[in-house]
């Protein structure tokens, strides 16, 4: 496994490459579980808006380094000392619409940095284990796959520290679960859950014994997903993000303007030669 040279400038993640076309980001963190700063958000929103146009890369895994977490969300500790969340003097001498509106800047800032996991055009892989809670869940939510080992411990924790969840879970965890009564068990009462639960309610669609078992599982997926053609790939992603948002109609709309640019490419021709011949395929970057 290779580091990435062009990523090698962030702090707080490690960007490698485990196989061809494939990216590997982890959050690196492990002394403080991997709890999420302001750097870490603005950083991790750099490095998706990268992967997202970088021809070398075709699939995203996203991990958390060390054994006891992926992420034990936001470091809340540092976030209470921030312009954004503090109570400053500055802040003690503007009114309620003022401070109201820094909040609302501050909150934009966060949510627009972890959407760019979701935004990326390649599809991001998350694999979860240990600690695994509040910013955890939105980032997740914002992959394409979950993948978790049987130690991971979930929780939606952010009622315990007095506010509703604000960075995606209450917006995307509905749309990823089949049971909106789990959904609202969960949020409301904080309460933990496992890998198990995880599965049966369809957050993730594999559990491995082991974090190491699951990165392995995720990066074989990461391969395959590489090994297909990046036109099909990142549209089928675009599509169906797509659908998942907006009506039938309008999807089955949106799906013919998309295609009538992309059934012009010449991996179309490349995947069916290639079947005739029994050959694997090779795709241009893109």
């Amino acid at each position: 496994m290779s580091q990435l040279r062009e990523y090698s400038d962030f702090k707080y993640f490690i960007v490698s490459s485990p196989a061809e076309y494939v990216a590997h980001v982890e959050i690196n963190r492990p002394l403080k579980l991997n709890a999420f700063l302001e750097d870490m958000w603005i950083e991790i929103s750099r490095i998706f808006a990268k992967l997202s146009h970088d021809p070398e890369i075709r699939a995203v895994v996203l991990s958390g380094a060390g054994e006891r977490a992926f992420t034990s969300g936001l470091d809340v500790q540092a976030a209470s000392q921030s312009s954004g969340l503090g109570d400053s003097g500055e802040q003690q001498q503007q009114d309620g619409a003022r401070k109201a509106t820094a909040l609302r800047r501050h909150i934009d800032d966060f949510q627009n940095c972890i959407s760019q996991i979701e935004k990326c055009e390649k599809p991001v892989i998350c694999v979860l284990h240990g600690v695994s809670i509040g910013l955890a869940i939105d980032i997740s939510c914002c992959a394409d796959v979950r993948i978790c080992s049987k130690d991971v411990k979930f929780a939606v924790k952010e009622v315990d520290i007095g506010i509703a969840a604000d960075i995606g879970t209450l917006s995307r965890l509905p749309k990823v679960v089949s049971s909106f009564s789990w959904v609202k068990d969960v949020c409301l009462s904080a309460r933990g859950f496992g890998a198990e639960e995880a599965l049966s309610v369809g957050f993730v669609s594999q559990v491995l014994e082991t974090k190491l078992e699951a990165v392995e599982a995720a990066i074989k997926l990461a391969s395959l997903i590489s090994s297909k053609s990046p036109v099909a790939v990142q549209g089928t992603k675009e599509l169906l993000n797509h659908a998942r948002d907006h009506s039938v109609e309008d999807s089955l709309r949106y799906t013919r303007v998309w295609n009538q640019g992309m059934l012009q490419s010449n991996d179309i021709k490349s995947a069916l030669l290639s079947g005739l011949k029994k050959t694997n395929p090779r795709f241009e970057k893109l």
